[in-house]
C-alpha cells in the first residue's frame, strides 16, 4: 500500500499543549511589487490533519499553497516541515506533493504511465515501480482502467488518477488546489467522502484550498478563513460556523442574518441590544465583555429561527412580525425572506418535514419569526 497508520493520529492534536506541529508557518508574507498577496500569516498544522484554506478569489490561499510546495518563495517569514526549514529547498526535494486544480494529466499517456510519472525522479527498480503503480491504482479503485487515456475517463476518474499520481511518491504532506471544482454537484459530494476515506487510509496530512465553504466544512478537521492575504479565524468546522469571531467570517461561511445595534445592558449571560434594524431590543445569551453604548452586531443563522403564523407565547424570546417577501422551495427545506416592519429582510430556513405539495406558509403571508437568546452570536467587529 502507499502508506499505513502504524502510529494512530491523536484526536484534535491542536488542543494538546505537548503536541508538535508538522508544519509551522511563521510570519509569512508574499509581495509582488506593491501588492501584498499574503500578509504576515502564522499557522500550525498537525500530522494527519485535513486542513482547509478557504476564502474568496484573490485572498491569498493558492499563493500560500504554492509557497508550501516551493513554487513561490516567501518575501518574509519562515516555513518548516517536520522541523526542517524549507527556504532554498526546491520543490522536488520537499516532502510534499501538489495536486493541481486542472489535474494536469498527460493526454498521450495511459492512466498507468500518468501515475508512474510521479516516480520519475526516484531511483527504484522496474519491479518495485510496477508494484507501487498497481498499489496506487488499487487504492483509488482504478485497477481495471490502467490502460485507458485521460479522455476516456469521467471527471471523477481523472480526479482519482491525479490523486494517485500525487500520492505515489509517498509525501508527508499532500497539497490540493480546488481538487473537486471540476466535478458536478452530485459527484463532488460523493468524492468528498472518498477523499476523506482515502486520507484516513494513507494517514498523511492534506492541505486543501477551496472557495467552497460547504466543501471545507464537509472535509476539514480545521479551517483557516482568509481575506485579503490575512487569516481571519482558524477553527474546527463547528467552531467556525457556530462561533464566528467577526462579521466577515459569519457572512462568508454559510448564510447568516446580521443585525446592527448598540448594547443597552450587560447582565451576566444576557446582553440587551437596541437594534434599529428590528425596531426593538434583542436579547443575546453571551458572556463576552461589553459595555452599554458599545456598537455590536447580532449574527443569527437562518435554521435557528422559528417561523409561524402565530406569535410565540414563550417569554424571553426575540420575536419580529413580518411578511413573506420571497420563497424558495429546495426540496428538503424552504428558504423564506421575511420583510419586517422596519424593512429589514430576515432569511429563514424551514425544514420540509411533511410530505406534501402544499406549503404551510406561502407568499405574502403575515408571519412571526422568533428565536431564543442562545441562538445568536454577538460580534464586536
Amino acid at each position: 500500500m502507499i502508506a499505513n497508520q502504524q502510529n494512530p493520529i491523536p484526536d484534535r492534536p491542536w488542543l494538546d499543549t505537548h503536541a508538535t506541529p508538522q508544519i509551522v508557518i511563521k510570519g509569512v508574507s508574499k509581495t509582488y511589487g506593491g501588492f501584498t498577496a499574503v500578509d504576515d500569516i502564522s499557522l500550525s498544522v498537525f500530522k494527519g490533519e485535513m486542513f482547509a484554506l478557504v476564502g474568496a478569489s484573490g485572498c491569498g490561499k493558492t499563493t500560500l499553497l504554492r509557497m508550501l510546495a516551493g513554487f513561490a518563495n516567501q518575501t518574509a517569514g519562515q516555513i518548516t516541515i517536520d522541523g526542517v526549514e524549507m527556504a532554498g529547498v526546491p520543490p522536488h526535494e520537499r516532502p510534499v506533493n501538489m495536486m493541481f486544480q486542472s489535474y494536469a494529466l498527460f493526454p498521450h499517456m495511459t492512466v498507468e504511465r500518468n501515475i508512474a510519472y510521479g516516480l520519475k525522479r526516484l531511483d527504484i527498480d522496474r519491479a518495485a515501480k510496477k508494484q507501487r503503480v498497481q498499489d496506487a491504482l488499487d487504492m483509488v479503485q482504478l485497477g481495471h482502467l490502467g490502460q485507458r487515456r485521460p479522455h476516456q475517463l469521467s471527471g471523477g476518474q481523472r480526479q482519482r488518477v491525479a490523486l494517485a499520481r500525487a500520492l505515489i511518491r509517498r509525501p508527508k504532506v499532500l497539497l490540493l488546489d480546488e481538487p473537486l471544482s471540476a466535478l458536478d454537484k452530485k459527484l463532488r459530494e460523493k468524492t468528498q467522502f472518498e477523499l476523506m476515506d482515502l486520507q484516513h487510509q494513507v494517514g498523511i496530512t492534506f492541505i486543501v484550498v477551496t472557495h467552497d465553504q460547504d466543501e471545507a466544512m464537509a472535509l476539514a478537521t480545521r479551517i483557516a478563513v482568509m481575506d485579503r492575504g490575512k487569516v481571519i479565524q482558524v477553527g474546527t468546522p463547528s467552531e467556525i460556523y457556530e462561533f464566528p469571531q467577526s462579521r466577515f467570517v459569519a457572512d462568508f461561511v454559510g448564510t447568516t442574518n446580521l443585525f446592527e445595534g448598540t448594547v443597552t445592558s450587560c447582565e451576566p449571560g444576557l446582553i440587551t441590544v437596541s437594534c434599529s434594524d428590528t425596531g426593538c431590543n434583542l436579547l443575546v445569551d453571551d458572556v463576552s465583555r461589553c459595555a452599554p453604548g458599545q456598537k455590536v452586531w447580532v449574527a443569527l443563522r437562518p435554521e435557528k429561527i422559528r417561523l409561524s403564523k402565530q406569535p410565540n407565547p414563550d417569554a424571553g424570546v426575540n420575536q419580529l412580525k413580518g411578511m413573506v417577501w420571497e420563497l424558495g422551495y429546495l426540496g428538503n427545506r424552504s428558504t423564506y425572506q421575511v420583510k419586517t416592519g422596519s424593512g429589514k429582510l430576515v432569511t429563514v430556513f424551514a425544514q420540509n418535514e411533511r410530505r406534501s405539495s402544499e406549503v404551510a406558509i406561502d407568499w405574502s403571508d403575515e408571519v412571526y419569526v422568533s428565536w431564543p437568546p442562545n441562538a445568536a452570536v454577538l460580534l464586536h467587529s
